[in-house]
């Protein structure tokens, strides 16, 4: 008679180095898993694609935290830290329709196929930039010098961040991320100083603001739908500029952290990007940087989801008020939906990955953050073409946390250029 497995043990140091073989095993035998997370909080996790597709797209799993069961001090543990007492909570990632389509369809805008594309200049300028400050040393941390300010000065400038202030929003970012799996105060301390700066800005920029729409930065266009009757709350655009910069810096730094790192790790891989991109085509990059989105992505839960109404996903029932994480992570290994799921192919075309969601929430930054994850892992392989780990991987230690996956540092040497 076999002895079933034991339940693995989540949320542990070494489940943050490869959660995917407890990710496999909670598939197989606990698809829809209730769990207690680290901050004592119950919830349910979603692992099997299917599962997760229905369950982003599902409307009775609320965005608000108001649906949380538990009282102020179980909702208090849920989310951003430090959003709830800085004031931040009306946002895409905290709200259902109609707000959220109205909220949506203000910002989208900023995010067009075309605004992305005349972007496309400054993230190259960029990526090289930051290069241009290591290359000469032959040894670099990737993620503090190119992976982590890449994304905050693209978004500063997406959002018009003056570039005199621009130093202030990566310090600040900086201790979100150094205590993103610690003690929740440290990154309340950094959302409040945030949320101070960005309140003075969008009162700045309404002072001065010209009425030719010359401008063409996203907190000028909130102002100016604002007065145009768009009944945009000074509560809402501080709180979205937040959360475009929370969400929009996080993502691309782990995008392009752990990209590096599973092209270091597969060789032959890594060899086929370098040759195609000498060739001058584009073709196995875009597909690649999907690759990486499902093979070891930026975010392994999408935000919290609370259940207005009983509902059952995968044979489970969800009572009224029940937390509900997607596991991106599990989702975009699933072997029912993916051939060789543990396998990284930067040539794989069938890949509806869930990297950026499904339905209403899906990221609405992905055209951006696609470009920058293209633009500076292209720009890494051209530049850097012998570039190597410093350490042995199991060396390497990640972010604790709850939704994203990161790594916090990834030492790397190279021929000095």
């Amino acid at each position: 008679m076999n002895t079933p497995h034991p339940t693995p043990e989540l949320f542990t140091w070494e489940f943050a180095t490869d959660p995917y073989p407890s990710y496999a095993w909670l598939r197989e035998n606990s698809p829809v898993h209730r769990t207690t997370l680290p901050s004592g909080v119950e919830a349910w996790l979603v692992t099997r694609y299917s599962d997760a597709r229905q369950a982003l797209a599902d409307q009775r799993l609320s965005k608000n935290p108001v649906h949380h069961a538990e009282g102020a001090a179980g909702k208090s543990k849920t989310g951003i830290p430090g959003e709830r007492s800085a004031n931040l909570m009306t946002h895409l990632l905290n709200i259902d329709p109609p707000d959220h389509t109205r909220l949506r369809r203000l910002v989208s805008k900023a995010f067009t196929p075309r605004r992305v594309a005349e972007f496309a200049p400054r993230v190259q300028e960029l990526a090289d930039e930051l290069l241009d400050q290591f290359a000469a040393k032959g040894e670099a941390d990737l993620i503090h010098e190119y992976a982590f300010p890449l994304p905050i000065y693209a978004i500063c400038d997406l959002l018009g961040v003056p570039r005199e202030d621009q130093e202030d929003f990566r310090d600040w970012a900086g201790m979100m991320i150094r205590h993103g799996g610690g003690p929740r105060g440290g990154v309340a301390r950094s959302v409040k100083k945030i949320r101070n700066y960005l309140a003075e800005l969008i009162h700045r920029k309404r002072e001065t603001l010209g009425s030719d729409g010359s401008e063409d930065d996203l907190i000028s266009g909130l102002i100016r739908a604002s007065d145009h009757g768009e009944h945009l709350t000074e509560d809402e655009a501080v709180a979205m500029c937040f959360v475009l910069l929370f969400a929009g810096f996080e993502t691309t730094l782990n995008l392009i952290g752990n990209g590096a790192l599973a092209l270091m790790r597969n060789p032959v891989q890594r060899s086929l990007l370098q040759e195609s991109l000498d060739r001058g085509e584009t073709a196995l990059l875009e597909t690649g940087v999907e690759e990486l989105l499902r093979f070891d992505g930026p975010v392994e839960m999408a935000t919290w989801r609370y259940a207005t109404q009983p509902l059952e996903i995968g044979g489970a029932a969800i009572a009224v008020g029940d937390p509900v994480l997607v596991v991106l992570a599990a989702a975009d290994r699933d072997p029912e939906k993916f051939d060789a799921p543990d396998t990284l192919d930067l040539s794989r075309r069938d890949n509806p990955h869930l990297g950026y969601g499904h339905g209403i929430h899906y990221c609405l930054g992905a055209p951006l953050a696609r470009l920058e994850g293209q633009t500076a892992l292209a720009t890494l392989l051209r530049r850097l073409p012998d570039l190597e780990l410093a350490v042995p991987p199991e060396e390497l230690r990640w972010r604790g946390g709850l939704i994203m996956r990161g790594l916090r540092t990834l030492p790397v040497t190279f021929t000095p250029r």
